[in-house]
């Protein structure tokens, strides 16, 4: 989908006669119709209503008056896509239930990252990219032949604008909200004689949290420098270099009140962040109690057994990352083919204190990675069409991981990883008639993964059991090949209607978590779409209609939890971030994806999705410092006493897939009003409406977010001759708490949960020049 402004009707002049068309003349229908959007899923340039791809699109307008300036922000516009926040500033995409659950610095995202034709590597990188954008686009389903890494879900592609020759011109945009939201951005471009121009944006953000204790506030600066030289028709160079600095608290969490009664909790539309004195009383009862740990600040230091901390006693929260890079396109006409060159390097540092998950998660992340795409495309109108090419992609990274829930458990890990991945890739089109085409792809990719971590686990005999000693170093490499591929077809049905079907397969390679070998690595995960759709557009352009079914077949999931291993040391049950692979589940649904333009003066648009999903083999093992079985909807297999508490292995086949709402709507409405004098009045709402999902690996009743409603408006005075506009604008309306990701505080088994924003409201002031 597009949001698109509604069109103008233009007066021809001439005193003709028009005839009527669909209700509405043709005089009223000069210049009435949706606008085309050009979109490079397929890498070239098409319009979106031409690729038989599974995408939505959003331009750079309608980015900013839905108020879009963050990663997070897109699950409202985009229905198939779920964004979880993290620890620090690192996000968990998921579409239609396939997303990675980030939880160290060992995780990886299976909805693929794109900023300007480059893959970014890190959860924790994506922030800072939303501005001076030409436009959005998430591809939903494996992209295993045109895209780089760990595309199993699907892909997130950020278009910057680039430099244009000849043509002086900018923006600048500043806005202020409730929670002293001040934002600030602009770009500026600027010709360099007949070849060369340069563009420089940048944007500023600072804001107030949103939870009782100051977390889940903001502070972004980013700024981005980009260089266009064009020497002639068949060659041209794009360089670009960005940086984004993100700062505060970062995310928060609040505690979700137990169904049970098992704890006493603040209502989460008190919105009491995990650190504020009211929260942490709840931990510190539960440790009270006669099965549970003591409480280390009650006892006035160590206790001899073991005892828990509580969130905001091992620092405040805070936050402190930094990511930048520097890539080229260079493209060349070849005459029969267009070849693009696409060298990138890029830095990512995050050091951060959080609380998210009730514990102290203290982490410093640092990653380098270097790519190169190669690619070749045709440039011939003839039946034989294609896209070939290569990939390479290298990561370094280093990082310092200590969670601590105080001496009972305290880990201190320090990876130290490298990926080096290689791949071929080729996808063509061969038209059998004027309206029929077969589509088929490849892609061979060899990858492999290293690591050195060393480990140390606090204990209460140690002189300081929350920075206990590095004693042991595990060391451990993988590698895999595998061939991906997507077989397809395309059926002009009308002039306006193209029916799709394919098959298309992606994978996501395995990896390491914190654990002795041999037990810690999980394989990689594959998934296999089966698509079918059509796309139209009707009443003259006035109408568009996009179906599609889906069928997606899920095997080896890989699912990021708190979890418990053994020892292979002591036989004790510690703590640690797990990642395992869940075996298998599948997801299928349709998806209605429509935009009506009703006058020159009125656009409607709506999105719904029905989505069905359940997980065929699911087993996970929660932990408990007692017998009692922890709270989950899964089937517990047995109890396993070990030293330092129970180990529960559970199957959860049954369940849907998480983050999965089985409906979603979007719906939309804008009006345009004509002021006279150049002026124009724009009135916009939109709601999103989502049924309940499931959002950790227990399925209880605390991990559940009920059917949700979220509402947002705006109202736009703009003056189309001199290229200003105010918007005064409303985000969630019905100020509802709806819950994006959640987790259990393993021993005291105390639900934490991350809020989506709640209501805001604000005015924005743009000039275009």
């Amino acid at each position: 989908m597009i949001l698109a402004a509604p069109a103008h009707a233009q007066d021809s002049g001439d005193g003709d006669d028009f005839e009527q068309v669909d209700g509405i003349t043709e005089q009223e229908n000069a210049g009435v119709g949706l606008s085309t959007i050009t979109v490079t899923a397929n890498r070239r340039e098409e319009s979106l209503q031409d690729v038989s791809v599974p995408v939505n699109a959003i331009d750079g307008d309608a980015l900013l008056n839905r108020g879009i300036v963050a990663t997070e922000d897109l699950s409202s516009a985009v229905p198939a896509l779920q964004v979880q926040p993290a620890g620090g500033s690192g996000l968990s995409l998921f579409v239609r239930g396939v997303g990675t659950r980030s939880g160290n610095s060992f995780a990886e995202n299976a909805v693929a990252f794109n900023f300007n034709d480059v893959y970014l590597a890190r959860p924790t990188s994506v922030g800072g990219t939303f501005f001076d954008l030409e436009r959005v686009e998430v591809l939903k389903g494996p992209q295993g032949t045109l895209y780089g890494r760990n595309a199993t879900g699907g892909a997130v592609n950020v278009i910057p604008k680039r430099p244009e020759l000849g043509a002086v011109g900018g923006s600048f945009t500043a806005s202020y909200g409730n929670y002293d939201h001040v934002l600030v951005s602009g770009a500026i471009n600027v010709p360099l004689g007949d070849t060369l121009a340069i563009r420089a944006a940048g944007q500023i953000s600072e804001r107030d949290g949103y939870l009782s204790d100051g977390t889940s506030d903001e502070s972004v600066q980013a700024g981005r420098l980009s260089v266009l030289f064009e020497p002639s028709d068949l060659f041209s160079v794009t360089i670009v270099g960005d940086y984004s600095h993100q700062g505060g608290k970062g995310t928060g969490s609040v505690i979700i009140p137990s169904a049970s009664g098992a704890y006493d909790a603040p209502p989460l539309e008190d919105r009491v962040g995990a650190t504020d004195p009211r929260a942490r009383a709840v931990p510190i009862s539960v440790a009270a109690g006669s099965f549970a740990p003591p409480y280390c600040g009650g006892f006035g230091g160590f206790v001899t057994s073991g005892c828990v901390m509580v969130a905001g006693d091992l620092g405040e929260p805070s936050l402190d990352s930094e990511n930048y890079g520097i890539s080229a396109n260079f493209e060349a006409d070849l005459g029969f083919a267009t070849l693009n060159v696409i060298p990138a390097w890029r830095q990512a540092s995050s050091d951060y204190v959080s609380y998210v998950p009730g514990f102290l998660l203290d982490v410093t992340d640092d990653s380098e990675q270097i790519s190169l795409e190669t690619r070749l495309s045709s440039n011939s109108d003839g039946p034989f069409e294609y896209v070939v090419g290569a990939y390479y992609f290298k990561e370094e990274q280093s990082a310092i991981n200590r969670f601590s829930q105080g001496t009972l458990a305290t880990t201190l890990f320090t990876p130290e990883l490298e990926t080096e991945s290689f791949a071929l890739f080729g996808q063509a089109s061969f038209a059998l008639s004027d309206t029929f085409r077969l589509i088929g792809g490849l892609r061979w990719t060899d990858e492999d993964k290293t690591q050195v971590t060393s480990l140390g686990r606090g204990d209460p005999s140690l002189p300081d059991p929350y920075n206990p000693p590095l004693t042991r170093q595990f060391t451990g490499e993988q590698g895999f090949e595998k061939l991906t591929w997507k077989a397809g077809f395309e059926f002009d049905v009308g002039m306006d209607s193209l029916l799709y079907g394919n098959v298309a397969t992606g994978i996501k390679s395995g990896g390491f978590f914190v654990a002795a070998p041999p037990d810690n690595t999980f394989e990689p995960e594959e998934l296999t779409a089966y698509t079918v759709g059509i796309k139209n557009r009707f009443l003259n352009d006035r109408l568009q209609l996009n179906v599609e079914a889906f069928y997606w077949d899920y095997k080896d999931q890989q699912i990021s939890f708190v979890g418990a291993v053994v020892d292979d040391t002591t036989g004790e049950l510690v703590n640690t971030g797990l990642t395992r692979n869940a075996g298998q589940a599948e997801m299928y649904g349709i998806e209605l994806d429509g935009l009506f333009q009703l006058s020159p003066f009125d656009l409607f648009s709506f999105n719904v999705q029905w989505l069905e999903s359940e997980y065929k083999d699911f087993e996970v093992a929660l932990f408990g410092p007692t017998p009692v079985l922890p709270p989950t909807s899964c089937q517990i297999l047995e109890t396993q006493a070990r030293p330092g508490g129970f180990l529960f292995p559970t199957q959860c086949a049954g369940n849907p897939a998480l983050s999965s709402p089985r409906w979603t709507f979007n719906l939309g409405y804008e009006h345009t009003f004509e002021l006279g004098s150049g002026l124009e009045l724009i009135a916009g709402a939109q709601t999103t409406i989502e049924s309940s999902r499931y959002l950790d690996v227990d399925f209880s009743e605390e991990s559940l977010q009920d059917s949700s409603m979220k509402s947002d408006a705006f109202l736009t005075l703009e003056s189309i001759d001199d290229g200003w506009s105010l918007t005064a604008f409303i985000n969630n309306i019905e100020d509802e708490e709806i819950l994006a990701s959640s987790g259990t505080r393993p021993i005291l088994n105390i639900k934490y949960g991350a809020l989506r924003p709640p209501r805001t409201y604000g005015l924005r002031a743009t000039k275009r020049f």
